[in-house]
């Protein structure tokens, strides 16, 4: 009978890391025209996307829009399928400096049911949301294989000298998301710039993201997102709201991933892919639940 139960335990600990739902965050530092030229940093980064089912990629930057589809060319032949596509927004920014936010997924897996900017959901023109340098990209998301089959997720990449200002205005846009698709299952993701020299530990207390106990940030202070030895700040983060989706969240799942150790590279090798790590959660599979509940 023990060992009957030990072998459950182990089927359930396998199952929910085999299916299991990988959303990750990552700042790949100004991604275009070279890095997508440079095959080694390809094969770094299709490496390193290849382990989510769900990647912002943050900082592309690529006017002549070749560096994304040359990322999913690699991927779906690293994969030999062809189930990555992807969700680009529009370029982004008040001035001449613009990025883009795209949504990098599995369509196996998961599906995007829609998507919207935070200037249409305020209904002002766009790019005329003050607060933001760069406005947040925000999808819907539906996943029949996770036990939180639907859930929104808020995607931004915060300036970092306006970090506090935008961080605090990313509650409003929680609130305004919430109202429109009528749910409290939101994550909210990216290189939100908090920590170090552009937050203080006094301003963070005050943001209503984080002393509303109801919002859970996985990535916790302590962590580290940035590549170089000598800095140790947890700038990329993913904040997650709703007893649902913070019930379907794999514990401990939430971390950085250090590719830097993980590929066995040089900080300097590291540095040509990124200065940040990626950030990382698991979805539990409903298959996680079906079995707990059969026991």
């Amino acid at each position: 009978m023990r060992s009957l139960l030990l072998i459950c335990i182990v089927g359930i600990g396998f199952l929910t890391t085999a299916l299991s739902l990988k959303i990750c965050s990552f700042n790949v530092q100004s991604f275009g025209e070279a890095k997508a030229n440079n095959k080694r940093v390809m094969g770094i980064l299709t490496k390193i996307i290849s382990r989510c089912d769900l990647s912002l990629i943050q900082e592309v930057r690529d006017s002549k829009g070749k560096a994304i589809p040359a990322l999913l060319k690699n991927l779906n032949r690293f994969e030999k399928s062809n189930v990555y596509t992807h969700l680009e927004s529009q370029r982004l920014g008040k001035n001449a400096y613009k990025e883009q936010y795209v949504y990098i997924y599995r369509k196996d897996v998961l599906q995007v049911q829609e998507q919207v900017y935070y200037h249409e959901l305020k209904q002002v023109e766009f790019n005329d949301t003050e607060t933001f340098s760069r406005e947040p990209f925000i999808i819907r998301i539906h996943s029949p294989t996770t036990f939180v089959k639907n859930f929104i997720i808020i995607g931004h990449h915060s300036c970092p000298r306006k970090a506090m200002n935008e961080m605090e205005e990313l509650f409003e846009v929680f609130q305004v998301v919430r109202n429109k698709w009528k749910s409290e299952n939101v994550m909210l993701l990216g290189d939100l710039n908090a920590d170090c020299g552009y937050v203080t530990i006094k301003g963070l207390k005050k943001l209503r993201l984080r002393n509303d106990p109801k919002f859970l940030w996985l990535i916790t202070d302590e962590q580290d997102t940035t590549v170089r030895d000598k800095t140790h700040c947890a700038y990329d983060r993913i904040i997650v709201h709703g007893k649902t989706l913070i019930s379907g969240i794999v514990p401990d799942s939430a971390q950085p991933f250090n590719f830097k150790r993980e590929f066995s590279l040089s900080e300097q090798e590291a540095l040509e892919v990124s200065d940040h790590y990626p950030v990382e959660v698991d979805l539990k599979s409903s298959h996680h639940y079906h079995l707990r509940n059969e026991l």
